[in-house]
């Protein structure tokens, strides 16, 4: 089962997940195994995947000088911004759960408790990590616990439409 599904409510209903993520360049190790997860993320019902991309920069290092490249992820914010506003717009929820403790995520969600007052706004937090103003802002909020995300894991294979078989990378246990 999803986590979208394992942090409902009884009564609740998932319309729709939508996973926000930029495509790993290097290493191509990392960059593998985020490709099987997505690919076995498309396996599942009710689930759209927005991508934002890594921007490189050089960065010295303090102690020897070195000069080396720094991946950013970009635009992974702004994606859920707009789709939350979109979504608030079109009237495509009642309760939006976001999962998230990015601080950069305040605005739209304020945006959206102005201009949508009958809209709510869960905000789950991934466990270690809370951001206070979220959790003032939205409706709601709980730390996802990290068994709820041991029971969401995929299991050691899925199949894809196609017949192929994805087996979890090692590195994910």
């Amino acid at each position: 089962m999803s986590l979208s599904s394992n942090i409902l409510k009884p009564g609740q209903n998932l319309v729709l997940t939508k996973y926000f993520t930029a495509k790993i360049k290097i290493p191509p190790e990392k960059s593998q195994r985020q490709r099987a997860y997505i690919e076995a993320l498309e396996t599942l019902d009710q689930i759209e995947i927005f991508y934002g991309k890594y921007q490189s920069n050089k960065v010295e290092c303090n102690k020897c000088g070195n000069i080396m490249l720094k991946s950013n992820e970009k635009m992974t914010d702004v994606n859920i911004a707009v789709e939350m506003l979109n979504d608030a717009f079109f009237n495509r929820f009642e309760t939006a759960i976001l999962v998230s403790a990015d601080s950069d995520l305040s605005a739209p969600v304020k945006t959206i408790k102005k201009n949508f007052p009958n809209k709510r706004i869960v905000c789950a937090f991934p466990p270690k990590r809370f951001y206070y103003e979220l959790s003032v802002i939205s409706d709601a909020h709980f730390i996802i616990g990290r068994k709820k995300f041991k029971d969401s894991l995929f299991p050691d294979e899925v199949e894809k439409p196609d017949g192929f078989k994805l087996k979890k990378p090692i590195t994910w246990i």
